[in-house]
């Protein structure tokens, strides 16, 4: 698989990243340990190298997980992994990060990002200026490669800046969620940042898996998400209806063409999960499907089918 270089980094990266907020548990269901580390070992023997995790997930068990997977293959991949809004003070930030290096049985974290902005979930509202202190420090003691930043806006993005390198936005992002295309991908384009786009497949809408009158127990995530409430999960439905032409003619699968055409957008690279080493093997296929300019115009005309009546706020979730 190609690789890409992270922002201004000499980090070299998957256009497909293993996401693994389901190796944390909390949130999903059906998830068994051995299965998640079965699939991240069988997505680096695929050719992606690229593992993206959070101190928040599972409150550290996703980062665990990623240890036991591939701390005996650290030589092969490049971790990153995310310091939650709760832990935004400087020296919070300095023992989260040691947290996460002895979960993720590593001496150094290549992309360490600030997972949500102060102030999110009604967490402290600390000053960017002494989180970035925290983490220009880390950087400097060769304890973190790069920073990046998640579920930034673009003036929250730009004042980050001010205070140091910031190599990576990771937005959420998909054929159904494309927000990020209004302000933020133009500034990633112009200032070199890496784009990781998270919910790459809408949480699996996007593969085509669930039909109509879908419903998901209350512990499932997917039970908030905006795009599998109606109206929206409706139009959902209709365009991959649409979608499912084209996927036959490239001979691949919904999903797969949801990713092929996420990795041809501009400095976007897409964060994908699996549940088990099938699914793994199979979203690594995705970097082989090659789309003409004729079949990225008429999936994105598709997309704005729903893309055109989502809400404005960014968050995907209804948290109440």
């Amino acid at each position: 698989m190609d690789s890409r270089r992270l922002g201004n980094t000499d980090i070299e990266i998957t256009p497909l990243i293993f996401g693994t907020w389901q190796a944390g548990k909390s949130g999903w269901v059906g998830i068994e340990d051995q299965d998640v580390i079965d699939a991240m070992q069988a997505a680096l023997d695929a050719g992606i190298t690229t593992f993206d995790t959070a101190e928040v997930y599972g409150n550290g068990y996703s980062e665990e997980l990623v240890g036991k997977a591939l701390g005996d293959r650290r030589d092969r991949v490049v971790l990153a992994t995310k310091v939650f809004a709760n832990h935004l003070k400087a020296d919070q930030v300095i023992e989260a990060c040691e947290n996460s290096l002895q979960r993720l049985q590593t001496e150094v974290i290549d992309l360490y990002q600030i997972h949500w902005p102060s102030g999110a979930f009604n967490s402290e509202i600390v000053p960017i200026g002494e989180t970035m202190g925290a983490l220009n420090q880390l950087k400097e003691q060769g304890k973190i490669r790069a920073i990046g930043v998640s579920n930034f806006s673009r003036a929250q993005l730009e004042e980050a800046m001010t205070y140091g390198r910031i190599d990576s936005l990771q937005p959420p992002y998909s054929l159904f969620w494309r927000g990020v295309e209004t302000e933020l991908r133009p500034y990633c384009v112009e200032h070199n940042l890496s784009i990781l786009a998270y919910s790459s497949l809408a949480q699996g809408l996007l593969t085509g898996k669930f039909g109509p009158g879908q419903q998901f127990p209350k512990e499932d995530i997917r039970s908030k998400n905006k795009l599998f409430q109606p109206p929206l999960y409706e139009k959902a439905q209709a365009a991959l209806e649409q979608l499912r032409s084209i996927a036959d003619r490239h001979h691949t699968t919904l999903g797969n063409l949801a990713l092929a055409w996420l990795i041809a957008q501009p400095q976007t690279t897409a964060i994908v999960g699996a549940r088990n080493s099938a699914q793994a093997k199979e979203n690594a296929s995705a970097a082989a499907v090659a789309l003409s300019a004729d079949d990225l115009a008429d999936i994105d005309a598709i997309s704005r089918t729903v893309t055109d009546h989502l809400p404005a706020d960014p968050v995907m979730w209804t948290f109440g």
